[in-house]
C-alpha cells in the first residue's frame, strides 16, 4: 500500500533530534510557557518575517483568537460580516460564527480552488469588516486586487495559513502597511518576497501532524505585525490574562506545550527543503499524468507560490477513481466531500447554492503527496492513473 502521507517515515528522518529534545523537556521539569515555546515563537516570526508569533493549542484556536481579539479591540462586533471562501474546510467558518460574526460565502476560482477575488467587491456591504483568505491546498491566495479592495473599504485581511506555510508571494505594488511591516522586519520593501502568514493583518497557522510543518500532536500559532492585536491574542490564549490571576478578557485556555514547541523547532529547519521536494513530486505528476478524464491542478506562474500540502485532481467519476486506486494499493483522500454550507452544523445554509463549490466537492481527489515518496511510488500512482 502506498500511504497517502507516511508520517512515520517523515518523522523517522529526524528521530534522534526529536527524541533528544523530548528528553530535554522531560528533564527540565517545565512543560508550559517556558523557554522552548519562546524559542519557537522567535524562530517562527523570523522565518515568516513578522514582528509577533503567539503559539496556541491548534489552528482553529489561532483563527478564533484573531477575530475574538478584533472584537475585544472594538474593531468588530456581533453581526459584522466577513468575506470567506465557500470552498474551504469548515474551521475557517467556525472561527467566525464562534465570535458571532457573519460569514459571507464567496465562490472560488475553478482553476485555483481559492477564493475568486474578482467576486469579492460585489459581496461587500457597510457591515463588512474583513476578508478571510484561505491558501487552500498550499497555494497562495493573494493579489494586488485583493490589497486594493481591502484598502478601498478599510477591511482587515486575515489569512488562514493552515495549509501553506513556506509559500511565498512577491509584493508588486507599494502598499503602505506592507512596506511598514517589511521595514520593521529588516527586509527590503522594494524587492522583498513575503511568506504566507505575513501577507495580511494577521494569520492563523496550524501545525497539525499532517501539515507541511507538523507537530506530533495539535499545535498552532497566530502571526502578525500588529502590536496591539498580538497583546490581546496572547492574553486571550491564557484565560484572558496578561498578568497571573488578573483577567482582562473572557479568554480561552489555548497554549502550545513545551514538547510540541521543541519538536517544531527541529522540523522548521527542514521545512524549505521538504517543500521543495513536494514541488518536485508535483512537477513529476503534472508532467506524466496523461489521462483526459483527470483534471490536473493549475500551477501558479511562480512555483514558490505553492507548497503542495495536497495534490488535488478532479474527475467526474471521483468515487469510481477512488475505488480503483485503493483496490490497486494507493491510499487517497477527499478534501473535502461536503462543503460547509451543506453541513448539518450550518443547516440554515443548506438550501443555498454555490455551484462551483459544489462541483469541486463532488469531483476532487487528493493523491499521495509527501517529501518521502519514492520514485517507484510516484511512478506507480502515475501508471495507474494513465491506465484508468
Amino acid at each position: 500500500m502506498i500511504k497517502f502521507l507516511d508520517l512515520q517515515k517523515i518523522n523517522a528522518q529526524y528521530a534522534e533530534e526529536l527524541k533528544q529534545v523530548a528528553a530535554d523537556v522531560i528533564d527540565s521539569g517545565w512543560f508550559l510557557q517556558g523557554e522552548r515555546v519562546k524559542m519557537f515563537e522567535l524562530q517562527l516570526k523570523g522565518y515568516l518575517g513578522v514582528s509577533h508569533a503567539i503559539t496556541c493549542a491548534n489552528g482553529l484556536d489561532a483563527l478564533r483568537m484573531i477575530f475574538k481579539a478584533y472584537v475585544e479591540l472594538g474593531i468588530m462586533s456581533e453581526g459584522d460580516e466577513v468575506i470567506v471562501p465557500a470552498n474551504t474546510y469548515i474551521a475557517s467558518i467556525l472561527a467566525l460564527t464562534d465570535n458571532r460574526l457573519k460569514p459571507v460565502l464567496v465562490e472560488p476560482d475553478i482553476q485555483t480552488y481559492n477564493l475568486d477575488i474578482s467576486l469579492v467587491e460585489q459581496s461587500i456591504t457597510p457591515s463588512t469588516k474583513a476578508i478571510l483568505v484561505v491558501h487552500l491546498y498550499g497555494r497562495v491566495c493573494w493579489s494586488d486586487e485583493l490589497e486594493n479592495i481591502a484598502r478601498k473599504y478599510s477591511l482587515k485581511v486575515v489569512e488562514d495559513n493552515a495549509q501553506a506555510i513556506g509559500a511565498c508571494c512577491h509584493l508588486i505594488q507599494d502598499h503602505p502597511q506592507s512596506r511598514l511591516n517589511l521595514c520593521h522586519c529588516g527586509l527590503d520593501p522594494q524587492s522583498a518576497e513575503k511568506r504566507t502568514g505575513s501577507l495580511g493583518d494577521a494569520a492563523g497557522n496550524s501545525f497539525y501532524p499532517g501539515k507541511n510543518l507538523g507537530a506530533l500532536g495539535d499545535a498552532g500559532a497566530v502571526t502578525t505585525s500588529d502590536v496591539e492585536l498580538a497583546k490581546v491574542v496572547r492574553a486571550l490564549g491564557n484565560y484572558g490574562s496578561k498578568e497571573k490571576y488578573i483577567n482582562d478578557y473572557k479568554g480561552l485556555n489555548s497554549r502550545m506545550d513545551e514538547i510540541q514547541a521543541a519538536f517544531l523547532s527541529v522540523k522548521l529547519k527542514y521545512l524549505d527543503n521538504e517543500n521543495e521536494i513536494r514541488r518536485r513530486v508535483a512537477d513529476f505528476y503534472l508532467d506524466n499524468i496523461k489521462n483526459e478524464k483527470i483534471i490536473l491542478p493549475l500551477l501558479p506562474e511562480q512555483k514558490n507560490m505553492h507548497v503542495h500540502h495536497l495534490f488535488v485532481v478532479r474527475t467526474e467519476k471521483r468515487d469510481e477513481l477512488r475505488s480503483y486506486l485503493e483496490n490497486n494499493g494507493v491510499q487517497v483522500l477527499i478534501h473535502y466531500p461536503i462543503p460547509p454550507h451543506k453541513q448539518k452544523a450550518y443547516k440554515e445554509w443548506n438550501e443555498k447554492c454555490f455551484p462551483i463549490t459544489e462541483k469541486i466537492h463532488k469531483e476532487v481527489l487528493s493523491l499521495p503527496m509527501s517529501p518521502v515518496m519514492t520514485e517507484d511510488e510516484i511512478g506507480k500512482v502515475i501508471d495507474l492513473l494513465n491506465k484508468y
